[in-house]
């Protein structure tokens, strides 16, 4: 049976007495309220939102959020009333549990209440994260007893979670949780081309994994001899849809993809990572181009690592990805670890702290529940510009078809990362073009391009932008946007502001 006490021994923070005491009334409400329900699986149905609270706790979410993990299928499934949460615990929780109560309706209705549910899932998701953090640990266990459900609803719950779940946890930089979903939901949407690429990967890894134990050995012999030895080794297996999705681009050629396994090495410090780097490379050649920095200049999403790929002299190659304990926790547990992980009294060494704007955003785990409306609302503005910019087009989208295939070519897409001349990242859909980097600079740039150049050569405006790219637009006063850039252009906001122009030309 459920204990409370398996909750509470995965939170990472010390708990006072109150914060326990919210965390055992939440356990005891929903216990009583969930009465005799049972699951597909014929289990009770609280063990449905106790697993949940404990991917949260799992997580290093607060006891607020965990609280409201355990209560939120009350209003929806229990037939609570609003009025009783909020008498019970407060209206942070209540907020919590009705925001997560909105999004499950996304499980119930057809095709237009679904759209209706990805409005409220952005709008939602821009107002406070922990309401999507805790439907992505709802979705998580649903996922993990997916067999239970009845066959004719296992496509499409794992579909969703492909499409929608998988997605927002990777942009979220929860990587931990997209490769989980991924894992479990690609079998049930293809279950041919899941087995396809389960063999493929079988027959790589079985003998790359013997060799990968034996130079992970001599990787570690190489570090210590040059005096870092405080430091921790794992493996890393790509997920199968992951895979999947790599082999599509690459031809089904198994032999082009070099991250298939990766070998992660956790230094203490940032110089450490730089130093650990020029160690392994006076051993071992990288393969040219496959270097990346994702330390100096991290993600949008806030990730940090350096990937390497290195000749291991026996005839293969191998990743390597070398990153700080604390960028780890980032890198699997993302806005989760943004948002609790305790930083020292500086900022990383680059003067980078990403992400920010959570932590303002989201009450500290210990000291939650005085909500102060005001200081939401200020952090609010600090929301990154890719939630608001998804907001905003739920909002203006004129049919939900409209919007639906904005979702698709801004937010489910594959994305680049490219530079302005000045260093700053632009986060972009795939075969995004310079007039997409343009807008996304800023309205007056775009309305008035007159030529790009990407890695100080002149291209043409229908370029498709590649990761790593330098853009640089060029500009004129005479510049005027035409109708062919709408069938260049890939983002809903460009598309918009183009339209939004030819509109004011021709009045």
């Amino acid at each position: 049976m459920p204990d409370v006490k398996d909750i509470i021994s995965q939170i990472r923070t010390p708990l006072d007495s109150k914060d326990e005491t919210l965390i055992r009334r939440a356990f005891d409400f929903a216990a009583a309220a969930h009465g005799d329900q049972k699951r597909y699986s014929g289990e009770p149905y609280f063990i449905h939102v106790f697993e949940t609270a404990k991917i949260l706790a799992e997580l290093g979410m607060g006891p607020t959020t965990i609280a409201a993990g355990l209560l939120h299928d009350t209003l929806e499934d229990a037939a609570v009333k609003p009025e009783i949460i909020e008498k019970e615990f407060d209206k942070e929780i209540l907020f919590l549990v009705d925001g997560v109560t909105k999004l499950g309706k996304l499980r119930y209705r057809g095709a237009e209440r679904h759209l209706e549910s990805l409005r409220k899932f952005f709008v939602a998701m821009a107002h406070d994260l922990r309401v999507l953090i805790i439907k992505l640990a709802d979705r998580l266990h649903n996922m993990r007893t997916l067999n239970h459900v009845p066959a004719e609803k296992q496509g499409r719950i794992a579909n969703e979670t492909l499409e929608v779940y998988a997605s927002l946890a990777y942009r979220l930089s929860m990587r931990k949780l997209s490769r989980e979903f991924e894992n479990l939901a690609f079998p049930y949407v293809y279950p041919k081309e899941s087995e396809t690429v389960k063999a493929l990967l079988k027959q790589k890894t079985q003998a790359a994994e013997g060799r990968l134990g034996k130079f992970g050995h001599s990787v570690v012999k190489a570090l210590a001899k040059e005096g870092l030895r405080d430091i921790r080794t794992e493996t890393r297996t790509k997920s199968l849809y992951s895979l999947w999705k790599k082999l599509l681009r690459k031809g089904m050629d198994m032999e082009k993809i070099h991250d298939f396994l990766a070998l992660r090495i956790i230094v203490p410090t940032v110089a450490d990572c730089y130093r650990a780097l020029g160690i392994i490379h006076a051993h071992w050649r990288p393969l040219p181009g496959r270097i990346k920095d994702y330390i100096a200049v991290p993600k949008p999403n806030g990730y940090q690592s350096i990937h390497t790929t290195i000749f291991t002299g026996d005839g293969g190659t191998l990743e390597i990805q070398i990153r700080t304990e604390e960028m780890h926790q980032k890198a699997e547990y993302g806005v989760a670890a943004h948002l609790f992980y305790k930083e020292g009294p500086k900022k990383a060494e680059n003067g980078f702290s990403p992400l920010v704007w959570l932590k303002n955003l989201l009450p500290f785990a210990g000291s939650n529940r005085g909500n102060n409306a005001t200081a939401k609302k200020d952090a609010a503005a600090e929301v990154p510009e890719w939630i608001r910019q998804i907001a905003e087009i739920q909002k203006e989208a004129v049919s939900q078809n409209e919007f639906l295939q904005n979702l698709e070519t801004d937010f489910f897409q594959y994305r680049v990362f490219v530079f302005t001349p000045k260093g700053d990242v632009i986060d972009l859909p795939l075969d995004s073009s310079p007039i997409d980097f343009a807008y996304a600079i800023h309205s007056d740039i775009g309305d008035h391009i007159a030529a790009a150049k990407v890695n100080g050569k002149m291209v043409s405006l229908d370029t498709a932008l590649k990761n790593g790219d330098i853009v640089e637009i060029i500009t004129k006063d005479s510049s005027r946007p035409s109708a062919k850039w709408l069938e260049i252009a890939k983002t809903a906001a460009a598309k918009k502001k183009i339209r939004a122009a030819l509109e004011n030309l021709k009045r």
